[in-house]
């Protein structure tokens, strides 16, 4: 992550765009290239532009986050996008992690989380503050009979692969987890991988999401 990473920023309140682009910039988390009060205007933008990354909030009017996301996913597949929204919404959690977005942080976040999961997506994982990973769990848990996730057993996963599932499910991030047992990064990494691979997940929240079902964790 440096300056020359372009960032969009989508959101209907002005002074919160304002705010964030200081922030952005002034910290050198990017550079702003284009601001967008809503969805439509910002898939406008995306005619001619070619972001790095997309800041997008969920609830605007014309056209909220969440469809805007799955229409700019079809035309750019590659598309980083960071999601942005207050922790008490009421949004489709499904929708939301199926948009094709690679994260999403609440508007409360501070300047250390905001640059943590600017700098994850911009490298092609997934961002998901602790905050509302813990409400999609809950939420799901309660919602087990409507998921579309396929039945597994333990008996699938290595002992080790376990492992670093149950502390993906805690909310630790990769650099955490290498830390807590004692491997590289890029080894918490390859099992990330197989184990996104082995239950076909897309990412992180899915990932965590198959964990309950499957009760291979307790929430």
């Amino acid at each position: 992550m440096s300056s020359f990473t372009k960032i969009i920023l989508v959101d209907d309140h002005l002074l919160f765009r304002e705010g964030m682009k200081l922030l952005i910039e002034t910290e050198g988390m990017g550079t702003v290239i284009a601001e967008a009060s809503n969805g439509k205007v910002f898939l406008d933008l995306l005619e001619t532009l070619d972001p790095d990354l997309v800041l997008m909030d969920i609830e605007m009017p014309v056209m909220g986050g969440v469809e805007a996301t799955v229409k700019a996913i079809e035309k750019k597949p590659s598309l980083k996008i960071l999601l942005v929204t207050m922790l008490d919404m009421t949004e489709d959690y499904a929708k939301l992690i199926n948009s094709g977005a690679m994260g999403c942080v609440v508007k409360s976040v501070g300047k250390m989380e905001l640059e943590n999961a600017i700098k994850t997506v911009i490298n092609g994982q997934s961002y998901f503050s602790n905050e509302l990973l813990r409400k999609i769990i809950l939420d799901f848990g309660r919602k087990t009979s409507e998921s579309n996730f396929n039945a597994s057993s333990e008996g699938e996963f290595t002992e080790r692969e376990l492992e670093v599932l149950k502390l993906l499910c805690e909310g630790l991030s990769p650099t955490e987890i290498a830390d807590k047992i004692h491997r590289s990064i890029k080894t918490v990494e390859a099992h990330r991988a197989k184990l996104l691979r082995k239950t076909d997940t897309r990412n992180t929240v899915n990932l965590v999401l198959f964990a309950i079902k499957n009760k291979l964790v307790e929430i």
